[in-house]
């Protein structure tokens, strides 16, 4: 068999995801994300390692940044192929899209202005990584295929998408690749998502895969029982309100916001929670909200039910969906305690860094994360305890309550991944442990070792394997 494998991106790292398969006259990538920890985050600056009017699909798992962020710079650079995804991938990817180059556009802006003022330079032009232009000609390619349908890529060549589990639309892919008579199957695991969960079908499991490139973000970890989240962010508000300060939430746009504002209602309804102001203050995680409402044929059966009984989780008393920037800030005014849900997740840029400088130095006020914080992000530093922390130029105390419920996580723990691959019946030829950080992917290759004797590696960025 003559195919290459290469790694582009999310090896012994999370971020970046991206990766290349040759074979059959055709290059193809798996995922083109953005790379969001602070040390790799030039990465993003550099050329593709192929060129980009070379490669003539990309199969996307899900619209995370980190899966989908530089399919723009690709397309600048000259991709003119199609991308596959689900349907409500390809619409949330849009959206995502769009929102990361019109950050950019303005942190650009902003970066000039600050680095004029400081008498300092840039290691890179004061100019977007892409622009939005560049989103919406990305917008144009994508192809949408539904899960279980196969896709053919080029002679020899096809593709399956499988439900995830981990976001909205997010998918597993499992590629065949025929040559001479003989056939190759090749199995991308996106990021998993975990069993019962509300809104979310379970992730697909599979019996066979002669290579599997498995992620391992918690590799190296289990997480906290979901069924604990209620009382925990019960709790947490509760505790806030009582202090008189504000709940900030870095929560990502697609899925986590989602999820959380299925749980607050499910607690107000409740009464577990008192009523107060819920601020979801993220134009992009509003779009997503209400790409969820036109896919309902993903909701799991619980939130079927729930709708079929008249139940309203997106639309509930006190929630406000903030867009303008001019909404943004008039909820620094807003008296007694918020709820204020804001992107990014990982607090890399958005508005949620407005709001936790402006309740930084409160100590009654909380900033809670439910989301996976990568090594260099701003998120990251604060859970360390770090302080002064700088906010855009400035340096600030840390003096808030810090909190993190570690059940909302929508990647499946070390036991959970083990039990994914636990359904393949015979051993792979190989497996690729990638999209997690050195220590927790080695970590859960010596696990997979142990557990199943499997063949297994941890591929470097750029390295290059030739599956026989």
């Amino acid at each position: 068999m003559d195919i290459k494998l290469k790694f582009f991106g999310a090896a012994q790292n999370v971020t970046g995801s991206c990766h290349l398969i040759e074979a059959n006259g055709k290059r193809l990538l798996v995922d083109c994300g953005l790379y969001q920890e602070r040390d790799l985050r030039d990465r993003n600056w550099d050329s593709f390692p192929v060129p980009a009017n070379t490669i003539d699909a990309v199969l996307l798992t899900h619209a995370h940044l980190d899966h989908c962020g530089r399919l723009p710079k690709l397309v600048k650079e000259g991709f003119k192929g199609s991308i596959y995804a689900t349907p409500a991938t390809a619409d949330i990817a849009g959206i995502v899209m769009l929102d990361s180059a019109h950050i950019q556009e303005e942190d650009m802006k902003y970066k000039k202005k600050r680095h004029k003022r400081e008498n300092r330079e840039s290691p890179h032009p004061y100019e977007p990584l892409y622009t939005q232009e560049d989103a919406e000609t990305a917008i144009k390619l994508f192809r949408t295929t539904n899960y279980k349908q196969k896709v053919n890529i080029g002679e020899g060549i096809s593709a399956e998408f499988f439900d995830a589990g981990h976001i909205f639309g997010s998918s597993m892919i499992k590629l065949s690749i025929t040559q001479n008579g003989e056939t190759r199957t090749i199995l991308f695991s996106g990021d998993v998502g975990r069993k019962d969960l509300p809104i979310l079908q379970d992730p697909t499991s599979f019996e066979e895969a002669d290579y599997i490139l498995v992620e391992s973000t918690y590799g190296d970890r289990l997480h906290e029982p979901a069924k604990s989240i209620p009382d925990a962010l019960a709790a947490i508000v509760n505790e806030t309100r009582k202090n008189g300060g504000n709940i900030i939430v870095p929560s990502f746009a697609i899925e986590r916001t989602q999820e959380l504002l299925y749980h607050l209602n499910t607690l107000l309804t409740a009464n577990t929670i008192p009523n107060m102001p819920v601020f979801v203050d993220s134009p992009m995680a509003i779009r997503v909200t209400e790409v969820f409402m036109r896919h309902p044929e993903l909701f799991d059966d619980d939130l079927k039910a729930l709708l079929a009984k008249g139940a309203r989780p997106y639309d509930f008393p006190g929630l406000k969906m903030t867009r303008t920037v001019a909404e943004s800030k008039a909820i620094n005014d807003a008296p007694g305690t918020s709820i204020i849900i804001a992107g990014s997740g990982m607090c890399t840029g958005g508005r949620v860094k407005h709001h936790i400088k402006n309740n930084i130095t409160r100590p009654e006020s909380t900033l809670l994360f439910v989301g996976y914080q990568a090594v260099g992000t701003l998120g990251r530093v604060i859970l360390s305890g770090k302080s002064p922390i700088r906010i855009h130029g400035q340096e600030f105390p840390l003096k808030m309550r810090i909190e993190q419920i570690g059940g909302f996580s929508a990647h499946a723990d070390r036991d959970e991944l083990t039990d994914w691959l636990s359904s393949i019946k015979k051993p792979p030829r190989k497996v690729f442990i990638i999209h997690g950080e050195e220590k927790s992917a080695m970590s859960f290759n010596e696990h997979l070792q142990s557990k199943f004797g499997w063949n297994t590696m941890v591929p470097a960025y750029k390295d290059e394997v030739q599956l026989d």
